[in-house]
């Protein structure tokens, strides 16, 4: 069924770009938006969270301290 969506032309080029990047037509960006707003699929952060769900919560605190070297800047990195 068509439909007529009527956005400022500001919002047009955001959609146009972010539907390029995505590799969609911005008809399909916007079906997906809609699909992801309503429920019928799990957004990106919905599926990561699912997936990371295999690690108990002291594996995961135990990993966050690990990955806390990586935050670290020497400067001897970078002469």
């Amino acid at each position: 069924m068509p439909l007529s969506l009527r956005i400022p032309p500001e919002t047009e080029k955001l959609l146009r770009k972010a539907a390029q990047k995505a590799g969609l037509t911005k008809t399909a960006f916007i079906l997906d938006a809609i699909k992801e707003k309503m429920g019928l699929v799990k957004s990106r952060e919905h599926m990561i969270r699912d997936l990371a769900g295999w690690m108990s919560p002291e594996e995961s605190e135990e990993l966050r301290k690990n990955m806390e070297l990586f935050n670290q800047i020497s400067d001897g990195d970078w002469t």
